[in-house]
């Protein structure tokens, strides 16, 4: 059976090295269009030669061959092909049965559906953050408990709210405690885009005005998502116990939704989302 699936995969992988190869004319990879051709599109020589690998190897990577190459390899080929991102994560699949190192982005803009999920769940906080933990979008009950629309857009940023302005930090029971697991989580985060100057600006930012930020950052601690129980003091209402979590809404935009449910056996907890049926519906962020 493993035979069998790795002489499918390299099938796979010669006919669509191929095609793409065919797809492109001299003139889409700065080539001179030269005597009418035989076959279409590039041939198997330029490929090699602009990629700058050698032909014998290129030739029995496209015929399926049983090969091993390196990242740089697959790289270089899938720069010549033109190849976007996800026909790039294909192409490695296909040659390495494994993902190449994808580089994260801050996208910025929340797509409407996830917009309409937001509002949809009038009850529970719900937020959406990109890599850089920039809040693109929350609903009415997120608004309640965060405040984000009294925030200046500059500062609307789950780190910077939760490091550098007291406003929420000072609401959140026993905050030294989970810390170290929120930078933690970031970390993971900021390891996907670590050149990025919004990246950098933002750490450098939070490096001079907090020192606990500073303090937890330097001991390069690192872990997965932020998820468990927060306990949040709600103006008019009091201490407020949610559990929390996140799920991922669009992977290849780093966009993920961070929800927010009032543990329902406080009486707190009834009596924040009582004051929630009440707001007036509306759309935020």
């Amino acid at each position: 059976m493993p035979g069998n699936r790795l002489d499918r995969t390299r099938a796979e992988l010669a006919d669509f090295l191929r095609r793409r190869r065919e797809s492109l004319s001299p003139l889409d990879v700065g080539l001179p269009a030269g005597k009418r051709r035989r076959t279409p599109g590039l041939r198997r020589e330029e490929v090699a030669a602009l990629a700058g690998v050698g032909i014998t190897w290129y030739t029995w990577l496209e015929q399926g061959r049983a090969i091993s190459v390196s990242s740089a390899f697959l790289d270089n080929v899938a720069r010549v092909l033109m190849l976007d991102e996800i026909e790039r994560r294909h192409l490695f699949l296909l040659a390495h049965q494994r993902p190449p190192a994808m580089t994260g982005q801050a996208w910025c803009e929340l797509p409407p559906l996830v917009r309409r999920l937001l509002d949809d769940l009038t009850l529970r906080p719900a937020y959406v953050a990109n890599l850089r933990w920039d809040v693109t979008g929350w609903n009415a009950a997120a608004a309640r408990l965060f405040g984000f629309a009294e925030r200046d857009p500059s500062e609307r940023n789950m780190l910077w709210m939760l490091f550098a302005d007291d406003r929420l930090n000072s609401r959140i029971a026993k905050w030294e405690l989970q810390a170290p697991q929120v930078l933690a989580s970031f970390r993971r985060d900021f390891a996907q885009a670590p050149q990025d100057e919004g990246m950098l600006a933002l750490v450098a930012a939070l490096e001079r005005v907090s020192p606990t930020f500073k303090t937890l950052w330097n001991r390069h601690d690192v872990h997965g998502r932020c998820d468990g129980r927060r306990s949040f003091l709600v103006d008019g209402i009091g201490p407020v116990v949610f559990a929390h979590s996140s799920f991922i809404v669009d992977q290849e935009k780093h966009l993920r939704l961070v929800y927010y449910a009032a543990e329902a056996d406080h009486d707190s907890s009834a009596a924040f989302e009582a004051a929630m049926r009440q707001e007036p519906a509306r759309s935020a962020g």
